[in-house]
This record gives C-alpha cells, sequence and structure tokens, in this order.
C-alpha cells in the first residue's frame, strides 16, 4: 500500500515538473516606479484613436462617459456661446443662432471638481463678477478655458455628484475606457490619468481635468495654466 501510494505520488511530482517546464515566474520588483502619466498633448497624439460609431449621440456629436463616470464629454459643434449638447438644454438649434459661425468644440463636464484659478476667470458673468464656477471645460480650436458662468449644477453634477440620482441622460451615454482617444474635426479627447484630456494637436491647444486638478495648455505646448491637487470642490 506504502509503494503505490509512492508511485501514485511519484507521478503526481512527474506530471506537476512537466507543466511548468518552460513556465516564467516573475516576482514584482519592490524598487519599481511606474512611468508619470503623460502630457496631455503627448496622450493625444500617442494614443491610438478608438472606432467612433458606438459613441455617436446624433447630429454629429460624439457623446461617452469616463469609466469612474467621473467626467461626461462631448466632441461636438457650438453657435456662438451655444453648445450642441445632448444632455443639457441648450439653444443651438434655435433658428435664431443660424446666422452665427458653427465651430467645432470639446467639452466635458466633472461629477466633482476644483476651483478655477484667478487667472483662469474668462467672464465676468454680465458685469456682476460672481457665478463662475468650476466643473466645466471648453475647448475651441484656438482656446482651451476652465470653469463658466451658471446658476445650480451642471448635468453632470445632477447624476453623479454627492448628491446625485445616478439615473438620466449621461448615465445612458457609453463608456470610454482609460486610454482610448476619440477624434472628430480635428479635435481629441482621451480618457486617462483619472481625467480626460482634450486637444487640438496641431495647434498645441488643450486642457486636462480631473475630480482634484486642471491644466490648461496654450499654442506651442506650454502650460498657460495648472491648478495644484487640491480637495474637489462643487457649488
Amino acid at each position: 500500500m506504502g509503494g503505490m501510494r509512492r508511485t501514485v505520488l511519484g507521478i503526481l511530482a512527474a506530471l506537476l515538473l512537466m507543466a511548468c517546464t518552460g513556465c516564467t515566474i516573475t516576482q514584482e520588483d519592490p524598487d519599481y516606479v511606474p512611468p508619470p502619466p503623460l502630457p496631455v498633448l503627448e496622450q493625444l497624439k500617442q494614443a491610438p484613436l478608438t472606432d467612433p460609431a458606438r459613441f455617436s449621440a446624433g447630429d454629429d456629436v460624439l457623446s461617452f462617459v469616463t469609466a469612474d463616470h467621473g467626467a461626461v464629454c462631448s466632441l461636438t459643434s457650438a453657435r456662438g456661446e451655444h453648445i450642441n449638447l445632448p444632455y443639457e438644454q441648450n439653444a443651438y438649434s434655435d433658428s435664431a443662432n443660424n446666422k452665427l459661425a458653427i465651430i467645432p468644440v470639446a467639452h466635458c463636464e466633472l461629477a466633482a471638481y476644483p476651483k478655477p484659478e484667478a487667472g483662469d476667470v474668462s467672464d465676468d458673468c454680465a458685469g456682476t463678477g460672481f457665478g463662475y464656477l468650476g466643473g466645466a471645460a471648453l475647448l475651441t480650436p484656438d482656446k482651451a478655458n476652465y470653469g463658466e458662468c451658471r446658476s445650480g449644477v451642471t448635468q453632470m453634477e445632477a447624476e453623479f455628484g454627492p448628491k446625485g440620482t445616478r439615473t438620466g441622460p449621461v448615465s445612458r451615454l457609453p463608456v470610454l475606457e482609460d486610454g482610448q482617444n476619440l477624434e472628430r474635426n480635428g479635435l481629441r479627447c482621451s480618457a486617462y490619468n483619472d481625467g480626460v484630456g482634450c486637444g487640438n494637436v496641431s495647434a498645441g491647444i488643450a486642457f486636462f481635468i480631473s475630480r482634484d486638478h486642471y491644466e490648461l495648455v496654450s499654442g506651442g505646448g506650454q502650460n498657460a495654466s495648472v491648478a495644484p491637487p487640491e480637495a474637489p470642490k462643487t457649488p
């Protein structure tokens, strides 16, 4: 009986040895430091473009949310200050705005966000100087802005902010996975580094936004503004 047991154990040992022949054993390097994320323009240049078909929101608009539902973005068009967004009420299609030139834009909203730096406030909010809030970024072919004049919350905050409903038009949008890259009319957006970067690569203009910091990049790839990381803020 003992001999049979030794035979069975020997066979099992031989099978395990054969199974492991050619196996590679990896060991984690405790000193390994992962490389830092790419600057936003480099990310937009290098990340492979994703098939835009499933991100179509109609009317030549591409819309997506990030995997953690921290940001929603659209590669779309604007007439003046009116942006064609499938999840926000807007006057883009109002016939009174037909005389305005149509330009390609990228627009993003955050569920939680940093406050705009004083130097990045680009509107006096109808002369009041109040109501310029963070949480939204806009890219045109020649400029990147962070923040906007508004009262109340964005649709993204309403759905995925601290008191969000988790239901609504944003919740039904497709997810752009980390590292993926979309393009429309010369503008690109990529989800990476726990946020979203959008830019006009040829002009060297871009923004990166996340829940704890944002960056604005002017022409030539120089940082126009980098807001330091801080606790997320909402109105």
